[in-house]
């Protein structure tokens, strides 16, 4: 009976709000603790001793996407440009290692997504500013922020250059014309002005990510198609292919037939290095994880880490079919950007050129969800207390758009410099900053600085310090040789 009463005061408490801190902490990880067997609705499994009131600042939007939609959106951000050069790097690492990079840079951005959503659990919170905040304070927060920013400007920055260089060339070969007529059609500046205002700006106005899971799909249905298309031409194009030849023999390499049309499973030259970072940062999604964890339905740690392993199993297998068709095709002859080297073999092909669209369609169609992160750092830094606003909502996203839109029209090497900022963003937002989140957040009551879990979260950070200096003194010595940089890509 005394048991009893207590459990009835101690309830009591909880809705009076007069619990003392000491035992709502312990009632916070009680909520986590239930968090990881059952799925409970979205108040009571982050926040169990805090209102909705309350709960409405950190989303405005939860419980509505559902598990295919968030898949796609997961994927989509996944989904970079950088799959166009995954070849190429096969070619510098041989395929039993691009294998075993592949295979491992999968599974430890899995385990990097475990980290976010474990530190989401414990906080009740799942935005990675908030996380921030959490783990050091206003100063964590606003890094955070400016991290998932830079990074993501960066990559739709990346994206609106492939449209800006190939939008032209593809309606250049569409009218079969031999070379630019100068026509305002053809001019690249301004077809990512009229791309930018029709195609991104009305989808980046939408209130909720969730919405975006259908544009997602076209967008991978798009990438899909390129993959059919690799396929499909390896049975197509024999080698040796005279003008790669051409182009093999006039370079410093010396080559021979054979070796131009002969499988390397393992090997190291100048180039490996540079195939590391590409697919190190291949898995980048981290940005738009705990958004779309805020928008699935009947969200639980559990059910979101399955959708990120869905989406990263999907994308491994497109990397991996594309990287293997594609370097089979053309051996040493591949180039880094792979559409590049099917057009030196037939620059009329058709079904080339219904890829390029294809490729365009897709890297166009995944701007939009790499913008909504940027514009929730924003939100989460500066109105975040305040109600949602459409005029806040879109100003914001008209804002961003013309930024990366000056920026990729009147800074040629823009590229170059956002190479340096995607090699030190990229691994802060894989390794880095979930491993000391991680280490921060969870309350050493639960798991000891000591622990195998937390050992594992420094050595993981320890790892991305390690790409970033790896990627960083990649980018400075291509600077040195070449005078200019081919960056790490997405």
């Amino acid at each position: 009976m005394e048991l009893q009463k207590m459990g009835e005061d101690m309830g009591t408490e909880r809705l009076n709000g007069t619990i003392p801190d000491s035992d709502k902490t312990a009632v916070l990880e009680d909520g986590y603790e239930e968090e990881e067997e059952h799925v409970l609705p979205e108040r009571e499994e982050f926040l169990p001793h805090i209102d909705s009131k309350k709960l409405s600042q950190f989303t405005d939007f939860e419980g509505k996407t559902s598990f295919g939609m968030s898949i796609f959106n997961l994927s989509n951000a996944i989904m970079g440009s950088g799959i166009l050069g995954l070849a190429y790097a096969m070619r510098n690492t041989g395929i039993v290692l691009f294998v075993v990079l592949l295979i491992c840079i999968a599974l430890l951005s899995s385990y990097s997504i475990h980290l976010l959503l474990k530190c989401a659990g414990v906080v009740g919170i799942r935005a990675y500013e908030q996380l921030g905040l959490r783990a050091f304070g206003h100063g964590g927060k606003v890094v955070a922020a400016v991290i998932i920013s830079i990074h993501n400007i960066g990559a739709m920055s990346s994206y609106l250059f492939i449209v800006k260089s190939e939008l032209p060339l593809v309606i250049q070969t569409f009218l079969g014309l031999a070379k630019n007529n100068g026509e305002w059609y053809m001019n690249g500046n301004v077809l990512i002005i009229i791309v930018s205002v029709c195609v991104i700006l009305p989808l980046a106005m939408m209130k909720h990510l969730g919405y975006l899971g259908y544009t997602s799909g076209l967008s991978l249905t798009c990438m899909f198609f390129f993959l059919i298309s690799v396929i499909y031409k390896k049975f197509q194009i024999s080698c040796p292919l005279h003008s790669l030849n051409d182009t093999l023999r006039n370079s410093s390499v010396v080559v021979s037939e054979e070796d131009t049309c002969s499988v390397e499973v393992f090997t190291v030259n100048s180039q490996t290095a540079y195939a590391i970072p590409i697919l190190a940062f291949a898995f980048v999604c981290h940005p738009e994880v705990l958004p779309i964890y805020t928008e699935l339905s009947r969200a639980s740690k559990r059910r979101m880490q399955n959708v990120a392993n869905v989406s990263i199993l999907a994308m491994f297998s497109m990397y991996l079919l594309t990287a293997i068709f594609g370097y089979l095709t053309f051996y040493a002859g591949v180039e880094a950007e792979m559409l590049h080297t099917y057009i030196k073999v037939d620059p009329g092909d058709k079904l080339i050129l219904c890829v390029r669209l294809a490729v365009l369609l897709a890297v166009t169609l995944t701007v939009p969800v790499v913008l909504f992160p940027i514009r929730r750092a924003i939100h989460q830094l500066l109105f975040h207390k305040k109600d949602f606003s459409w005029v806040r909502h879109v100003i914001i996203a008209c804002c961003l758009l013309v930024t990366v839109n000056l920026l990729v029209i009147f800074v040629p090497n823009i590229k170059d410099i956002f190479g340096v900022i995607g090699a030190t963003s990229a691994p802060s937002l894989i390794f880095i900053l979930p491993s000391i989140f991680y280490i921060r957040i969870v309350p050493n009551e639960k798991e000891p600085l000591l622990s195998r879990s937390k050992i594992q979260a420094a050595c993981f950070a320890a790892l991305g310090f390690i790409f970033m200096v790896m990627s960083l003194s990649f980018i400075i010595v291509d600077w040195v040789t070449t005078g200019k940089s081919s960056g790490v890509g997405h």
